[in-house]
């Protein structure tokens, strides 16, 4: 029998911790109910350690995809599109099919010295007091872009919960154009289109269409699903080209190809396994499609299937890469000297 005192209700000192006997109860390590705590509530999977969903999340965030979304975050849900880790959104807000939202000083300003086709400037009261954002006022206003006072809670609903230091700007969506646009476009020279294949940077995008404008191409084709589009990022990488030159969307690359090669142009796929510098391209005289596929998987298969024939940037040193941008701008660099010498 246990040495404890019992109160005058039978129980041991100490309540629903100990037994009649005075025993501590079982799972209670002899501390009183109102002691112990709790692990509070079971975290989602892609929280718990060691869990398949948890590493899935934590290869996803490695690789630079998008994370796991929370129940009830999605479109529709409660706390709108937020990633688990904070306020931060799940994916870069703009994918030119809606307006973009830009947030922060920095970011707001640049895009406004860019010129990207904005639609309102929000800004916190208190925000007005600071130097970048009253050159942001200053810019917008010059533009012609409205400026609009705003509250940080309707700030935050706005950037989708991003650090938004008192000011974003609401981007103009961006009116593609149609594939089909390119396939006949009078002028002196022969058209030349560039598409890209798996291009996801949207400063790449900027840099592209900036090169293509300068070396005379008639548009430039995107894929409409996994690639960027014309965002405020690719806005500012062209420094302005996008305002005269096209972008296009095509649902299907690969058909976009075949109905341009049905129109009678070529179709050169830009590749480091391409048999033909691309500077002794032979039908660099003629309508022509450049495709260029992303840094380090190029082209894919199906797309390099489809074109008539692979050329390749000649280097030193065959491991290496280039991004899209420096590759598309040296392949038309040299199919501009080609149509000159055949002028």
């Amino acid at each position: 029998m246990s040495g404890r005192k019992k109160g005058s209700d039978g129980r041991a000192p100490g309540g629903g911790g100990y037994t009649k006997s005075g025993k501590p109860r079982p799972g209670t390590g002899g501390n009183r109910r109102d002691r112990l705590k709790g692990k509070g509530p079971t975290p989602p999977a892609y929280m718990r350690p060691g869990h398949p969903a948890q590493r899935a999340a934590a290869a996803r965030a490695a690789a630079g995809g998008r994370p796991a979304r929370k129940r009830g975050t999605g479109p529709g849900g409660v706390g709108g599109d937020r990633s688990e880790y904070g306020h931060q959104p799940l994916a870069p807000r703009g994918s030119g099919d809606g307006p973009e939202v830009v947030a922060g000083r920095n970011p707001v300003v640049e895009s406004l010295r860019a010129r990207v086709p904005a639609l309102a400037l929000y800004v916190a009261g208190r925000a007005q007091q600071d130097e970048r954002v009253a050159e942001a006022v200053q810019l917008a206003a010059g533009a012609g872009i409205a400026v609009l006072e705003a509250g940080t809670a309707e700030l935050g609903r706005l950037t989708g919960g991003a650090v938004h230091q008192g000011v974003a700007l609401r981007v103009r969506p961006y009116d593609y154009a149609h594939p089909d646009d390119f396939a006949a476009v009078p002028g002196p020279n022969p058209p030349l289109i560039v598409a890209l294949d798996g291009v996801t940077d949207p400063r790449n995008l900027g840099a592209v269409v900036r090169s293509a404008a300068a070396f005379g191409a008639t548009g430039v084709v995107v894929p409409a699903r996994r690639s960027a589009g014309v965002t405020a990022g690719a806005w500012k990488a062209s420094a302005g080209a996008l305002a005269r030159l096209p972008v296009a969307r095509a649902v299907n690359l690969t058909r976009t190809l075949a109905a341009y090669k049905s129109a009678g142009f070529f179709a050169a796929g830009l590749d480091a396994a391409g048999a033909t510098d691309v500077r002794d391209m032979p039908v660099a005289d003629g309508p022509l499609v450049l495709v260029v596929g992303s840094e380090g998987h190029g082209l894919s298969r199906v797309v390099a299937a489809a074109c008539d024939l692979l050329v390749r940037i000649p280097m030193s040193d065959a491991t290496e890469s280039l991004n899209a941008g420096v590759a598309a701008s040296i392949a038309l660099y040299e199919i501009a000297s080609a149509r000159s010498r055949l002028r």
